[in-house]
């Protein structure tokens, strides 16, 4: 007996998501946001931060810094990167370097864009 075209659809099997897929809707709002950030505190509580791909922590800090820096040209310097007190000046400054360095920028580049003005590039 051949099932029809729909009782075929319900039984077969559905596909699987691929890992990291539904982070985002269609409409491109985050939806998940917490599983990468609660991967990273438990990678960082275990003592194994290689836990998390550096693939994936360049997309998600590639898209972080894309997203501060848009909000920090429309709105100003008025956006907090995080809330005072969760990153420490250590981490800051190895990240800001990091930054740096992958933008191929010196301590002057910095500091002339440091003293700007909003508004002006």
């Amino acid at each position: 007996m051949v099932k029809s075209s729909k009782a075929a659809q319900r039984s077969a099997p559905r596909p699987r998501k691929a890992p990291g897929n539904g982070a985002k809707s269609t409409s491109g709002k985050a939806t998940k946001p917490a599983d990468f950030c609660a991967a990273a505190r438990a990678a960082l509580k275990r003592g194994e931060p290689d836990a998390i791909s550096d693939k994936v922590l360049q997309e998600v800090l590639t898209a972080a810094v894309k997203i501060y820096a848009a909000k920090v040209e429309r709105r100003g310097h008025d956006v907090e990167p995080f809330p005072r007190g969760t990153v420490t000046a250590t981490e800051t400054v190895v990240t800001a370097c990091g930054l740096i360095r992958a933008a191929d920028l010196n301590m002057f580049d910095v500091a002339i864009w440091f003293h700007r003005l909003p508004g002006i590039e």
